[in-house]
């Protein structure tokens, strides 16, 4: 079955020199060669603002910067993101875009006062790949492997 994928590579340092860029850019031309539909959305290259409140976060705008990789996000069946552990977690550059894309909206509807946001993504499958500098039992044993 051939899908719609887009691959978010979410290491803060554009450079291309990077392990986590060569495994994205692998990946998407792995599944281009397998037929599937590739997006690809290196949030390092792209320049937006953090929002600070959530009062930004519920009536803000989306910043232009951002249109073109929420509108492949929404495009895509398959979702796929590449980014380091840092800190026991993903970057706080990958945070910062995901909670400017999965804006009201976009991500979720409004649900009434109490009760559950809509999903609005649902139907999409995800894959994380994580890269780190440490063995994976001792990220399991000393960060409770939250991330």
């Amino acid at each position: 079955m051939l899908r719609r994928i887009t691959i978010i590579q979410g290491h803060p340092d554009p450079s291309d020199q990077r392990f986590g860029h060569a495994l994205a850019e692998t990946y998407a031309q792995g599944a281009k060669e397998a037929g599937h539909e590739v997006r690809l959305i290196k949030v390092a290259k792209i320049d937006f603002p953090l929002l600070r409140s959530q009062e930004d976060w519920k009536s803000g705008t989306l910043p232009g910067s951002l249109q073109e990789a929420q509108d492949a996000i929404g495009w895509a069946e398959h979702l796929v993101f590449f980014f380091p552990l840092w800190l026991g977690t993903m970057p706080a550059l990958l945070k910062a875009f995901l909670e400017q894309v999965a804006r009201p909206g976009f991500a979720i509807g409004g649900g009434e006062r109490g009760k559950m946001p809509i999903k609005l993504l649902s139907g999409k499958s995800a894959r994380i790949v994580v890269t780190m500098g440490m063995p994976a039992f001792l990220y399991r044993w000393y960060f409770f492997a939250h991330g």
